[in-house]
């Protein structure tokens, strides 16, 4: 009687996640979404770090931040059936601590009322697929260069992250030191799982964080969990907070607050995807199929986050990570949801998944991804220029917004410069000054 009921519930997944056109199956989809996971876990201790210091109680922080990335990534699985999971993004929560909370001395319930707001627009923009027609808008070239600089941008945090680089005052970043023995946790992942994919082996990149684990472990270079299974935080110090105070935006200052978390949102997840998209192979005719579903799922998320208490949600990048060892479906997506709802009750365990293992994957990936600047039309200076600043503005700036903007800006001047200005839409000229306005926002109107 099994028989029956595994083909059965083996059809049911192929009608939902279509793998066998997508050239793919269940294990190596699951393997996928463990690696994919396992590369963004860190945001379940990061977030409630980084919202911690802006007052908020950590527990409900940790809850909520599960909660959205279960609620997105599953929504990405069944709307849109892509290998790309969602979380609260990193760039967000700073911004939100830092610079709102406080150097701007806003409470955080009213900054949280402004992340609903913003959430909110940004719902109804993906409704009215405004976001579908910027996102198809943008040429083949700047969509090569968004993932390419995606690619060194997270191989940047990877080396960082793994103490291969580290900061230096007379030259910004230096070589790392080889006394810190984690560094050689990282060398080890890096070299074991590099050589793994030099042999082509099926699922080289979840195998390589296995080992350098293990080896931290027997090392004791990683602590071992204290206990294995927590109690689930309660959300009471957080949700509904948002709604609470609404009629608190009221002052300018608030809306400016409003109008970066929507332009920042917008355009991170939107050039996310598109590096995703163009790793994955799934770009056709320079679109992306089914992204106004991939977009849904990310606002719905967005907006589900700021009800529970975290910053907005945005499509992972590593999320390349599960791509590179074949995750093709929403099966991958599902999987990391599924995962985020079991990490709320091991979360203990979660710690031994440190830096140092999740590094060598960022570089590798990062490698992976970089291979898109060989379609980029280099000879012709008119894109080589906007590509170049789209790539270099996105490690060098820590922000992938601003080398979108980078690039974005220069685009339609260069163009012109050429004499192709009628080459142009339209929407990169309205795209022109958006990130003009999102440049002064951010570096000037917070101040």
């Amino acid at each position: 009687m099994d028989l029956p009921n595994n083909k059965k519930n083996l059809s049911f997944i192929e009608r939902l996640f279509h793998l066998e056109e997508a050239k793919t199956n269940v294990r190596r989809e699951i393997l996928a979404g463990i690696t994919t996971f396992v590369s963004m876990a860190y945001i379940l201790f990061v977030n409630p770090q980084v919202l911690g210091e802006a007052g908020m109680d950590k527990g409900a922080v940790f809850t909520a931040t599960a909660l959205s990335a279960i609620l997105g990534s599953v929504l990405m699985a069944l709307l849109a059936n892509y290998p790309i999971a969602i979380a609260p993004g990193l760039g967000d929560n700073a911004f939100f601590t830092y610079s709102v909370v406080l150097a701007m001395g806003i409470p955080w319930q009213t900054a949280m009322a402004g992340v609903l707001v913003s959430s909110v627009i940004f719902l109804i923009i993906s409704l009215l697929k405004i976001r579908e027609i910027v996102i198809d808008a943008i040429p083949h070239d700047l969509k090569l260069a968004v993932a390419a600089g995606i690619g060194i941008f997270i191989a940047f945090v990877g080396l960082q992250g793994g103490g291969l680089i580290t900061a230096s005052k007379s030259t910004l970043v230096t070589m790392g030191s080889f006394t810190v023995p984690t560094t050689w946790l990282t060398i080890f992942g890096l070299v074991v799982t590099g050589g793994l994919m030099a042999r082509k082996v099926p699922g080289s990149i979840f195998i390589g964080m296995i080992l350098t684990t293990i080896l931290g472990l027997v090392t004791k270079l990683i602590p071992l969990p204290t206990h294995v299974i927590s109690s689930i935080p309660s959300m009471k110090p957080t949700f509904g907070v948002s709604v609470a105070h609404l009629p608190d935006i009221q002052q300018p200052q608030l809306w400016a607050v409003v109008l970066i978390f929507l332009l920042v949102a917008f355009f991170d997840t939107a050039g996310t995807m598109i590096g995703l998209a163009e790793q994955a192979g799934f770009m056709k005719n320079n679109k992306m199929p089914r992204i106004g579903r991939a977009l849904m799922a990310d606002s719905v998320s967005m907006l589900g986050g700021a009800f529970m208490g975290t910053t907005p949600t945005a499509a992972y990048v590593e999320s390349s990570a599960g791509i590179a060892i074949g995750g093709r479906t929403g099966l991958t997506s599902l999987t990391v949801g599924v995962l985020f709802a079991i990490a709320m009750f091991f979360s203990p365990l979660l710690s031994v998944v440190t830096t140092n293992v999740t590094a060598p994957v960022l570089i590798i990936v990062g490698i992976l991804m970089a291979q898109s600047m060989k379609g980029i039309h280099w000879e012709k200076f008119e894109i080589a220029m906007p590509a170049f600043l789209t790539i270099v503005g996105m490690p060098l700036t820590y922000n992938i917004s601003y080398g979108i903007a980078f690039g974005f800006i220069a685009y339609p001047l260069t163009m012109m410069a050429a004499g192709r200005r009628k080459e142009v839409n339209l929407t990169m000229y309205i795209l022109f000054f958006v990130f003009i306005l999102l440049l002064y926002i951010i570096n000037v109107l917070p101040k």
